[in-house]
């Protein structure tokens, strides 16, 4: 890349911390007008996943649990009703996920689970004019600078990493360089499945820069990890619309099924971990409108490009920051990429995560 072009980069990102917030929440925008999450009140949401498998034999589920305690998100409780022959609520000890754990017995007639989750959310931002001492353990950054199995830092991810941030001499003007050729130079297809596989080394090469949160987002996490800073992805679900407008930035029913959503944050010194998205700047390209968006300086876009550097809705609960995830219990199967969806096993084979029809799961969400 050359360095006009990177610098042209560098200053579209770092213009993003540059833009004032607006004061207050536009609760109900019927069209996109504007968006600039501002610190705000505490939201409370129930987070509601339902389970009822044919009976076929044994089974098993696993449920992700919201369990982030952090200044955006209080993970309250979590209660559970079915008729699983066990159920309990367990931690994968390598990543820290949380999640519900429940087996069925061949006698249960028809499997039925449901969990019920109480969180707080709120808006996340950030001022960049101000700085602290604040603090880290440094084992937490230390993992959040590791390869996993679908974020190598090595071959293509380092050597573009080293391409992108090719001049950049702090840890943000990496970020920012990074976020810039992400939205600058990946997109949204809307023919991967789900949240897509998060395989960052396929993103590059044979996916053409193409994929969804997982691809994109992860990709934006390893080139950050191999650029020397901390990053990690947080796996979660959207729960309601968003007060800007913005339909493919919230979840627009009661039914969030799919609604699916991870985003990125990276540590950087004097300000802690700092929320980024830029898939969501490119879902905003792609799908916001019938025209697909190309450039993201469109007035639609640029005040998505901006603020979602540093800033977020608290409209979304995340669910854990896990990567290679060993599920209790199944039987050697492989570790999971992310845990985002449920997870199911009966004597056929694993359940289909993104077909919550014939895995027979819905999911709702509902502002209390």
């Amino acid at each position: 890349m050359p360095s006009t072009s990177r610098r042209n980069l560098l200053k579209l990102a770092l213009a993003a911390a540059a833009i004032p917030a607006v004061p207050g929440l536009l609760r109900a925008a019927p069209e996109p007008r504007g968006f600039a999450p501002a610190p705000g009140d505490w939201r409370s949401f129930e987070l509601r996943t339902r389970v009822r498998l044919a009976p076929q034999g044994p089974a098993q589920i696993w449920l992700p649990v919201p369990s982030a305690q952090s200044d955006y998100q209080r993970s309250l409780d979590d209660s559970v009703t079915g008729n699983a022959s066990e159920a309990a609520f367990v931690t994968d000890p390598a990543s820290g996920a949380r999640m519900l754990h429940a087996r069925f017995d061949a006698s249960v007639a028809e499997p039925t689970v449901e969990l019920v989750s109480r969180i707080q959310t709120r808006n996340r931002t950030v001022d960049w004019s101000r700085t602290s001492e604040v603090q880290e353990d440094p084992a937490v950054l230390e993992a959040a600078l590791k390869g996993s199995s679908f974020k190598p830092l090595d071959g293509v991810v380092l050597d573009r990493a080293r391409e992108i941030t090719q001049g950049a001499t702090t840890d943000r003007e990496k970020i920012a360089a990074i976020y810039a050729w992400i939205v600058t130079n990946c997109h949204r297809n809307l023919d991967t499945p789900g949240c897509g596989p998060g395989d960052i080394q396929a993103t590059l090469t044979s996916a053409g820069l193409g994929g969804k949160c997982a691809d994109l987002n992860g990709l934006f996490v390893g080139l950050a990890r191999a650029a020397g800073v901390p990053a990690r992805d947080i796996y979660g679900v959207r729960v309601a619309p968003s007060a800007f407008g913005y339909k493919q930035l919230g979840a627009n029913s009661p039914d969030v099924t799919g609604a699916q959503h991870c985003r990125a944050e990276v540590w950087l010194a004097g300000h802690g971990w700092v929320a980024m998205d830029p898939a969501d700047v490119l879902k905003v390209m792609r799908a916001e409108t019938d025209r697909w968006i190309k450039d993201p300086a469109d007035p639609l876009v640029a005040p998505v490009n901006a603020a979602l550097f540093g800033n977020w809705e608290g409209n979304w609960v995340a669910y854990n920051t896990a990567s290679d995830v060993s599920l209790p219990g199944a039987n050697g199967a492989p570790a999971l990429p992310f845990l985002m969806y449920p997870q199911g096993l009966n004597a056929q084979g694993r359940l289909d995560e993104l077909d919550a029809k014939a895995f027979s799961y819905e999911m709702t969400a509902q502002e209390v």
